[in-house]
């Protein structure tokens, strides 16, 4: 909506008027990017303890694995 009419209104004046932050207007996204064999190996050790390894077990079984 603030996109749209921002050749119209300032796009300052239009957020006051919303109340809503100006930084929502101008945020995109991060493209994420997926590594699934890592993140499948990752999944299933931390299965594999019941849930119950952090990061650091998570690193170590790793390069167990390697």
């Amino acid at each position: 909506m603030i996109l749209a009419n921002k050749e119209k209104y300032s796009i300052s004046a239009m957020c006051r008027t919303l109340n809503s932050p100006r930084r929502l207007v101008y945020y995109k996204r991060k493209i994420r990017i997926y590594n699934t064999k890592l993140e499948n190996e990752v999944i299933s050790i931390f299965r594999e303890s019941n849930n119950n390894y952090g990061s650091r077990k998570i690193k170590i079984e790793l390069k167990k694995k390697i």
